[in-house]
């Protein structure tokens, strides 16, 4: 079993976090700042320690140099504000193996612990003896193929969507805001294709410096530039004969614009400081909550390489627009989060669901399941109550207008008519959508005179 240090000052988020790898089977310790962590450096030998690269005490760069003097062989990884990624950058120089950047899902680090583990385990280490290039493993990323599919309208479009443009080989741009669930989509199009059994790599870009961007996609060679103490896999090769999801494309800068449009039109590209090409097959799924038309007219991304990657496009409907998907998310949510955190909260109050209804979530599907996990840690009853809401939720009822009995009959008859609109006639589904019965909107159809 692996042994895993957590250096957070943050002791919500350092117990989740912990919580989190236990059941990964990792053996897990923690320590609050770093003077707490230096004793527990010294007196045992960890795997890996994952840090903040800012505590209350040091930094995480003044204790990576702790831990590499204590032991080399322990893998260190940053954990990272986007503010601070330059901090991050100079760590990975000074012989951290990664960085990863808050907020990140359980997913994305649990990757990134593996490939670190990966490369330090005694067989890759008596391999990388052997060879004259050594890679850190890359795990293809985990998808979670029990997520909800939606029975909204707008959910079914979606998903015919993605069944349609699947098993083709044609690159997909996916446009939706942020927290829609674009990466979802993305998996979900990469489960249902050919290459549904090769790897699916996600990739944020515009969490990788400027620096570091042609590493990241393309790989390198040992020395090649200060920094560079082993051989790296880049994103291209590793999802070799799978899928490259780049999320947030709109992120890249001008010069990663011309070498990702020459890898994608050649198929082949070559690690920083290698003369040597390596010939790769993946396909290309891009999103974007930007409108990237806007940017190519602007001159800030390329026309050539939009539409290269927008040979069919898939917008993804923002969660106000999918409501009737709301509980089916919620409970899907709520599983999960039961899973995550070990507790067992059967449901949700009728106050906690009528209050979900009421609120406008701006922060979609993102914001739905961070609500869901928030009130379930702090859920003390087999009930998730009003009281753990934050209160902008609690209370959405005070501005919102989306139910009748705090409106006047001019606000119900605009409600009324807006929701008909958009189930295009079908009065059980508005009804659905208004969250009354067919008969409460049968007598206000009637009220208003309004006639279908």
């Amino acid at each position: 079993m692996s042994k895993i240090l957590i250096v957070e000052d943050d002791v919500a988020f350092c117990t989740m976090l912990k919580t989190f790898l236990q059941k990964k089977d990792y053996e897990v310790s923690t320590a609050y700042s770093g003077n707490e962590a230096i004793p527990k450096i010294k007196q045992e030998v960890f795997d890996l320690v994952l840090t903040d690269v800012r505590l209350p005490d040091n930094d995480g760069i003044a204790l990576l140099d702790e831990i590499l003097r204590n032991n080399t062989k322990t893998q260190v990884i940053i954990m990272t504000g986007y503010a601070e990624i330059d901090m991050a950058v100079n760590a990975i120089k000074q012989g951290a193996f990664d960085y990863v950047s808050k907020p990140f899902n359980p997913d994305k680090i649990l990757d990134t612990i593996e490939k670190a583990l990966s490369f330090t385990s005694p067989s890759e280490k008596e391999n990388n003896e052997k060879r004259v290039h050594a890679s850190p493993a890359i795990t293809p990323k985990k998808t979670n193929d029990s997520f909800v599919r939606g029975v909204s309208d707008a959910s079914k479009k979606l998903n015919e969507y993605v069944a349609l443009v699947a098993p083709t080989r044609m690159s997909v741009l996916v446009i939706g805001d942020s927290g829609t669930g674009k990466e979802y989509v993305a998996s979900s199009i990469h489960k249902a294709s050919k290459r549904a059994d090769k790897p699916f790599i996600a990739v944020d870009c515009g969490a990788i410096p400027k620096e570091l961007a042609s590493s990241e996609f393309f790989g390198h060679i040992k020395g090649s530039f200060t920094g560079a103490v082993n051989d790296k896999v880049g994103h291209f090769e590793a999802a070799n004969g799978g899928t490259l999801f780049l999320d947030e494309i709109g992120n890249l800068n001008y010069e990663l614009q011309v070498q990702l449009l020459r890898a994608l039109q050649e198929r082949k590209i070559k690690p920083v400081g290698s003369n040597k090409e390596i010939e790769v097959d993946i396909r290309v799924i891009v999103a974007t909550n930007e409108d990237l038309s806007n940017a190519v007219k602007e001159g800030e991304f390329r026309e050539d390489l939009y539409h290269r990657l927008n040979e069919f496009s898939i917008k993804v409907p923002p969660f106000k627009d999918r409501i009737e998907d709301l509980m089916l998310f919620a409970n899907h949510f709520l599983e999960e989060s039961n899973t995550d955190l070990e507790k067992n909260v059967v449901g949700f109050t009728d106050e906690v669901l009528e209050a979900f209804k009421k609120y406008t979530w701006p922060g979609n599907l993102r914001e739905l399941k961070n609500i869901v996990k928030r009130s379930v840690l702090l859920s003390q009853n087999d009930m998730i109550v009003l009281d753990v809401l934050p209160n902008d939720i609690a209370y959405a009822s005070h501005n919102t207008k989306q139910t009748y009995g705090l409106f006047k009959n001019q606000n119900e008859q605009e409600l009324i008519l807006d929701a008909l609109e958009k189930a295009n006639g079908n009065k059980a589904k508005a009804a659905r959508m208004l969250s009354i019965d067919r008969k409460t909107l049968y007598n206000k159809l009637k009220q208003y005179d309004i006639s279908l």
